[in-house]
């Protein structure tokens, strides 16, 4: 059975929260990265910063939805929800726009779970932590090449 280890790529490229979002998006499409992990100076794992991100950046701004009732104005959107999507929008660095604390494996973990999680979550990057400390990153496409890969 395959393991995260099997399959994750051990030279993970990095951001730190200070770079800036241009930079960050132009490694990604170099690269054709899903995400980058987002590191501290001491290398502790901060975030990461995903294709979906940068693209928040390109939507319409969102009107609060609402409804009036004896003339007073509820909000059915929370504030702090608004303020964190005008947040992302508006990013200048990897810092702002980053989705904090994210979800990892560790190198023991299989890739039916990881599988499992990416689709679950809808999510395309997965860091891959051992004692606390970044040893890897597992794409969508490293799950695809071990279709490519499998015996048949």
């Amino acid at each position: 059975m395959l393991k995260a280890k099997d399959i994750m790529t051990r030279k993970v490229v990095t951001v730190s929260p200070e770079t800036r979002i241009d930079v960050a998006a132009k490694l990604l499409l170099e690269n054709h990265f899903n995400g980058l992990p987002v590191v501290d100076a001491e290398g502790r794992l901060k975030g990461i910063l995903c294709q979906d991100d940068l693209i928040v950046q390109q939507k319409k701004f969102p009107l609060p939805s609402v409804f009036t009732i004896l003339d007073g104005v509820i909000p059915l959107t929370s504030s702090k929800q608004m303020e964190k999507e005008v947040q992302k929008m508006a990013a200048l660095t990897v810092g702002q726009a980053m989705t904090p604390d994210p979800l990892t494996v560790d190198p023991d973990t299989s890739l039916e779970d990881i599988a499992t999680l990416m689709v679950k979550r809808n999510i395309h990057s997965l860091p891959v932590m051992e004692k606390q400390r970044l040893v890897g990153i597992i794409g969508k496409e490293d799950i695809l090449r071990t279709l490519v890969s499998a015996p048949k």
